[in-house]
C-alpha cells in the first residue's frame, strides 16, 4: 500500500507525454498513409500520361512531347524516385514526431501540386510538331518514294520490253508515266537534294524548300498511284508494222506461178494453197512477192508470215502466229499449259483479226489446224492458208490446192547465171559469152539443174574467174561433187557442196560451217559470229584485236559474195547474216563427217538429246535457244574427250551437275550465257585447263569457282550477273585478253573495287569492261595495261583520268568512261540509251572538276557533263579544243554554266557537233556569249553538222542567239 502513492505520482508524471505521443503517432500514421497513397496516385498518373504520350507519338513521325509535358514527367519521375522521406521516417525518434508530421505534410503538399499539374495532361494533346524532325521526315519520305518509283519503273520497263514484240509500240499513257517518273526522279530530285544539301538544317515548315518537298512528295504519291493503275498490257498495235514488206530478190521465170497463187487468194473458191517443189527452186522468194503484194492491197486485215523448220513444234508455231498478230501467248498462258488451251486462245485471236492470210513457209510434216489454233479457212471467215513444202504429199494430206514450182528452163537458167557471174564472161564485141568460155559455162549451168539457189551460188563462186582452163576445172569439180556426195536425195546439196569447195581456204570453210551452229532461219549478228571465230582460232593472231575483227568482216563479205550467206539488217541486232535452210542443211551434212558437229539448236528441247551420250567423237555441240532446265546426272558419265565447243546459251538451266566437266577436259569454249536462273557453277570447271573462252553473261551467278588453274583462258564474260566478289585466281590468268564484269542494271553489285595487283598482272588484256557506276578503278593501275583497245570503266577522280590518258597510247577503238561521282550516272545515261549504239567513244563527267589539260580523249564522240560546277562555258573545258570528232554533247546541272560557247577560235566542236542537249542549267542565258559576234565571225563550216538542239529546264534563257547572223549557219538544223 505504501507503494501505491508513488506509482500514482509516477503515472501522473509520465502518462501525459505518453498519451500525447500516442495521439501524435496516430496522427502521424494518418499523414504517412496519405503520403503513400498520394505517391502511388502520382505514379499511376505518370504511367497514364506516358501511355497517352507514346500512343500520340506513334501516330506521327515528326512530333515530339511538349516541353511542359516533358518537364512534368521529369518532376514526377524525380519525386517518385526519392527515398529520403521513407528513410527519414524510419530514422526519426520519438522527440521528432511533431517535426515528422510537419515534413510529411509538406512533402504531401508538393506531391499534390505535381499531381494537380498533371490534371490537364489527361485529356489534352501532349505533343507538338518538331520542324527539324518534320523536314527530315520529308527528306526521308522523298528519298523512299524516289526509290519506290525507280523500282516500279524498272518493273514496268522489264514488262514493256517483254511485250514489245514486232508490231507493237508503247502506249502513250505508259510513255507519259515513264517520262513523269524520269522527270521527278531526275532533274527535279537533283534540284531538291541540292537545295537540302545547301540549306542544311531547315528551321521551319514554311521554308520554301520544305514547301517544295511537301508538294513533290504528294506528286510522287500520285505518280505511284498512277503506276499501280497502269494496265497489264503496256503496248498497242503499231499501225506502221502491219505494212512491213519482206526483203525480196528478183523473180526468175516464176511470174506464172505467182499469178496463179494470187488468183487463188483473191478469189472465193480456194481457201488453202499448197506450194511445193524441190529445195532451192524458189518457193520462198515467190511467196515473199505474194506477201508484199497482198499486204498493200487491203483484201486481208492481217497477212502473217511464219518460217518453220524441219523440227518445228506446235508451241513455237503458236507463238510465232500470235506474234504475227502483234500479240503474245506468253502473257496469257505459260508453256506448261496444254497446247489445247493455247490453241483456244490463239483461235480467238485470229478470229478478231479476220479476214487473215497465214503463210507457213517450209512445212515438213502434216499437222491438224485445230491442234495449233488455226481456224479452218472458209468463205464465212474470209481466212486463207498458204504453205510451202518440198513434199506434194503434205499439200494433198492438208487438203490444199496444189501448185508446183518447176525448175527454170535452160534460157531462164542461163539468164540468171549470167546476171550473177557478171561481165567477166562477156565478150567485148557484141556482149555475148566469150567463145573460149561458152562451152564450159553452159555445161555448168546445165549441171545446176535449173535450181535458182544452185545457179546463184555457183555463179557467185565463179565471178572472179576469167581463164578458160579454170572454167573447165570448175566444171570437172562440179561433176565430181554430183557423183561423190552421198547420203542425200537432194541434188541441190551436191551443187551447193561445189560452192563450198570453191572457197578453197580451209579457214573460210570452217567459218562458214560454224554459222550452222545457230538455229534455222536465225539472224546471226555479225559482231557475235566474228567473236566466236576469234575465240575458236579461225582467224590468225594479228597485232590488234581490231585488225582480227576486220579480217572477220572480210570473211563475211566473201561468204556473202559467194551467196552462202545472206545479209540481213535486224531491227534489234543490227547487221546480221542468215543461212538459207538448204545451205544450212548442206553445212550440217558436211559436219556429220569432219569436223563433227552435233547441232540441236532452236528445236524447243526441254532436256538434253539422248544422242549426246553416244557422241564421243563430236567436236562441237550447239544446244542454244532451247528450253533445257537441267543436265541429268547420267550425262556426267558421258565421255566427250574430243569436245572443244559447248554452246548452251539461251536456255533455262538453273543448276549443273558437279562432275559434268570431268569428262570434257578438251573443252575450249563454254557458253552458258542467258541462262537467267543459273546461280552456280560446278567446281569441275576448274579442271578445264584448256578452256580459252568462258561466257556467263546474263546469268544469276553470285560466285564462280577458282580460276587459278585456267591458264589458257583468254575471254571471261561476267556481264549482267549477280557476282558478289572478284573471281578467285583472276590475277593468275596471264593470257586473258577480254574481261567483262558488270552487275544487272537494277542489281546492287557488291564489288566496289579490284585489288591493285590483279589487273596489273593481266598484261595481255585488250578489252576491259567493268561496271561504270559501281567498281572504282585507278588511273595508274589501268594505265599500265598497254594493249587496251576497248575500255569501259569508272575513275572516281579527274586525276585518275589524267594519269590514264598519259599512260595510254591513243589506240582505243571503243571506250565508255565515267569520271567523278558514280551516283546517278547510269540513270542519266539511260535517259538517252537509244543513242548509245551509234557511238563507240563516250565520256561522262559527273560532279568532277573538268577545268585543265589532259582530261579528254581527242577521239570522243559523245560527251556528258553532269553537275560540274566549275565550268562557265565549254571554252573553260580546255581539253575541248582536242575533240575533233565530238558529235553529241549533253550538259546538265552545271550551275555555273552561262553560255555554251564564249569563243569559236580553236574549237573544232562547231564543225562536228550534230546534237546539243542542255538540261537544268540555272544560269544559262544563251547558246553564245553576248559579244561573240563582235569578237570574230564564225569560221567556214561552223555548225554545218548541227541537226538538233534540245533545251529544257533552263529557266533563265531568253535569247538563243545574240544575233540573227548566226541563224544562216544553222542550215542543217531540223
Amino acid at each position: 500500500m505504501d507503494l501505491v502513492g508513488p506509482i500514482i505520482e509516477i503515472f501522473k508524471l509520465v502518462g501525459r507525454p505518453i498519451v500525447k505521443y500516442l495521439k501524435h503517432q496516430i496522427k502521424f500514421n494518418g499523414y504517412l498513409k496519405k503520403f503513400k497513397e498520394s505517391k502511388e496516385g502520382l505514379s499511376n498518373r505518370k504511367l497514364e500520361i506516358e501511355s497517352r504520350l507514346e500512343t500520340q507519338l506513334q501516330s506521327t513521325a515528326y512530333h515530339v512531347a511538349k516541353a511542359e509535358v516533358q518537364e512534368w514527367l521529369k518532376d514526377a519521375d524525380q519525386f517518385i524516385a526519392r527515398q529520403d522521406v521513407e528513410d527519414e521516417v524510419n530514422s526519426w525518434g520519438y522527440l521528432s514526431c511533431c517535426c515528422r508530421a510537419v515534413i510529411l505534410q509538406e512533402r504531401t503538399r508538393e506531391l499534390k501540386e505535381i499531381y494537380d499539374r498533371g490534371d490537364k495532361y489527361t485529356n489534352e494533346c501532349l505533343i507538338i510538331e518538331n520542324h527539324s524532325r518534320k523536314l527530315n521526315y520529308y527528306v526521308k519520305n522523298f528519298k523512299e518514294l524516289k526509290e519506290k518509283l525507280l523500282r516500279k519503273r524498272g518493273d514496268i520497263v522489264s514488262t514493256l520490253h517483254s511485250q514489245l514484240v514486232h508490231g507493237k509500240i508503247e502506249k502513250e499513257e505508259v510513255k507519259y508515266w515513264r517520262e513523269k517518273v524520269e522527270e521527278i526522279t531526275g532533274p527535279i530530285a537533283k534540284d531538291i537534294e541540292d537545295k537540302v544539301d545547301k540549306g542544311g538544317y531547315l528551321s521551319h515548315a514554311s521554308d520554301p524548300t520544305a514547301v517544295l518537298l511537301r508538294e513533290k512528295i504528294q506528286e510522287m504519291e500520285r505518280i505511284c498511284e498512277e503506276g499501280s493503275r497502269l494496265p497489264d498490257c503496256l503496248v498497242i498495235d503499231d499501225p506502221s508494222a502491219s505494212l512491213l514488206e519482206l526483203p525480196t530478190s528478183d523473180l526468175q521465170g516464176n511470174e506464172v506461178v505467182k499469178a496463179t497463187i494470187l488468183a487463188c487468194l483473191k478469189g472465193e473458191e480456194v481457201t488453202k494453197v499448197g506450194v511445193w517443189g524441190m529445195g532451192g527452186v524458189g518457193k520462198t522468194t515467190i511467196m515473199m512477192h505474194v506477201h508484199n503484194e497482198l499486204l498493200n492491197e487491203g483484201k486481208f486485215k492481217k497477212v502473217i508470215w511464219v518460217s518453220l523448220s524441219q523440227d518445228f513444234d506446235i508451241y513455237n508455231l503458236q507463238e510465232q502466229i500470235a506474234c504475227g498478230l502483234n500479240c503474245s501467248l506468253k502473257g496469257k498462258l505459260t508453256e506448261h499449259q496444254s497446247t489445247i488451251n493455247r490453241a483456244a486462245v490463239l483461235s480467238k485471236m485470229i478470229e478478231r483479226h479476220k479476214p487473215a492470210l497465214l503463210i507457213l513457209d517450209d512445212v515438213w510434216r502434216r499437222f491438224e489446224l485445230n491442234e495449233v489454233g488455226i481456224p479452218e479457212p472458209d468463205v464465212n471467215n474470209g481466212c486463207k492458208l498458204v504453205l510451202t513444202t518440198r513434199s506434194q504429199e503434205i499439200t494433198r494430206s492438208m487438203d490444199c490446192r496444189t501448185i508446183k514450182v518447176e525448175t527454170l528452163s535452160c534460157e531462164e537458167a542461163l539468164k540468171l547465171f549470167l546476171n550473177k557471174v557478171g561481165d567477166i564472161v562477156l565478150s567485148n564485141h557484141g556482149g555475148g559469152i566469150k567463145k573460149d568460155l561458152e562451152s564450159a559455162l553452159k555445161k555448168i549451168v546445165a549441171e545446176c539443174d535449173g535450181l535458182p539457189l544452185a545457179i546463184v551460188t555457183v555463179a557467185s563462186s565463179l565471178k572472179e574467174i576469167s581463164e578458160p582452163r579454170l572454167w573447165s576445172a570448175a566444171l570437172n569439180q562440179l561433176q565430181d561433187c554430183k557423183r561423190n556426195v552421198a547420203g542425200t536425195d537432194e541434188d541441190a546439196f551436191k551443187i551447193l557442196k561445189f560452192s563450198y569447195d570453191c572457197l578453197k581456204n580451209q579457214q573460210i570453210q570452217y567459218c562458214f560451217l560454224y554459222c550452222a551452229l545457230y538455229p534455222n532461219d536465225y539472224n546471226i549478228p555479225k559482231e557475235k559470229i566474228i567473236e566466236y571465230w576469234i575465240d575458236e582460232g579461225f582467224i590468225d593472231e594479228m597485232e590488234t584485236r581490231h585488225a582480227m575483227k576486220d579480217e572477220g568482216y572480210d570473211i563475211l563479205r566473201k561468204l556473202e559474195d559467194n551467196s552462202l550467206l545472206e545479209f540481213i539488217e535486224d531491227e534489234d541486232e543490227g547487221d546480221c547474216v542468215r543461212m538459207h535452210d538448204l545451205i544450212r542443211d548442206m553445212a550440217l551434212h558436211i559436219t556429220r563427217m569432219s569436223p563433227r558437229f552435233l547441232v540441236e539448236a532452236g528445236k524447243a528441247l526441254r532436256e538434253l538429246p539422248e544422242k549426246l551420250k553416244y557422241s564421243e567423237d563430236v567436236e562441237k555441240v550447239s544446244l542454244m535457244c532451247n528450253y533445257i532446265k537441267e543436265i541429268p546426272l547420267s550425262m556426267a558419265s558421258s565421255t566427250c574427250m574430243r569436245l572443244t565447243t559447248l554452246l548452251l546459251a539461251h536456255n533455262n538451266l538453273s543448276t549443273i551437275p558437279e562432275s559434268i566437266f570431268e569428262h570434257m577436259l578438251g573443252l575450249k569454249i563454254l557458253d552458258l550465257s542467258f541462262n537467267k536462273e543459273l546461280r552456280s557453277l560446278p567446281n569441275s570447271v576448274s579442271k578445264l585447263v584448256k578452256l580459252t573462252t568462258l561466257l556467263l553473261e546474263s546469268t544469276s551467278l553470285e560466285k564462280v569457282p577458282s580460276l587459278s588453274s585456267l591458264g589458257s583462258l583468254k575471254k571471261l564474260n561476267l556481264r549482267q550477273t549477280k557476282i558478289k566478289e572478284v573471281p578467285e585466281g583472276l590475277g593468275m590468268l596471264k593470257n586473258l585478253k577480254c574481261f567483262f564484269l558488270c552487275g544487272l542494271r537494277d542489281y546492287n553489285l557488291e564489288i566496289k573495287e579490284i585489288a591493285d595487283g590483279v589487273l596489273s598482272n593481266l598484261s595481255k588484256l585488250e578489252e576491259l569492261i567493268v561496271d561504270r557506276s559501281r567498281i572504282k578503278l585507278k588511273g595508274d593501275m589501268v594505265g599500265r595495261l598497254m594493249k587496251f583497245e576497248i575500255f569501259h570503266g569508272w575513275f572516281p577522280t579527274v586525276n585518275d583520268m589524267r594519269i590514264f590518258l598519259k599512260c595510254q597510247p591513243n589506240r582505243l577503238s571503243s571506250y565508255f568512261i565515267t569520271i567523278g561521282s558514280n551516283l546517278g550516272s547510269k540513270e542519266m545515261i539511260y535517259n538517252c540509251i537509244e543513242d548509245l549504239p551509234r557511238y563507240k567513244k563516250i565520256m561522262v563527267f559527273k560532279k568532277s572538276s573538268i577545268v585543265g589539260e589532259n582530261t579528254l580523249f581527242p577521239s570522243v564522240q559523245l560527251l556528258y557533263i553532269d553537275d560540274c560546277r566549275d565550268i562557265r562555258s565549254l571554252n573553260d573545258f580546255s581539253a575541248i579544243k582536242d575533240a575533233t570528232d565530238l558529235r553529241r554533247c549533253w550538259i546538265q546541272g552545271c550551275d555555273g554554266m552561262e553560255c555554251v560557247l564564249s569563243s569559236w577560235i580553236n574549237n573544232p566542236v562547231i564543225q562536228t557537233l550534230e546534237c546539243l542537249v542542255l538540261h537544268v542549267l540555272n544560269k544559262l542565258d544563251g547558246l553564245f556569249e553576248a559579244n561573240i559576234i563582235a569578237k570574230s565571225s564564225p569560221p567556214p563550216g561552223a555548225f554545218s553538222s548541227l541537226k538538233e538542239v534540245i533545251i529544257w529546264h533552263c529557266c533563265k534563257i531568253k535569247k538563243l542567239f545574240p544575233s540573227w547572223k548566226l541563224v544562216e549557219y544553222l542550215q542543217s538544223l531540223k
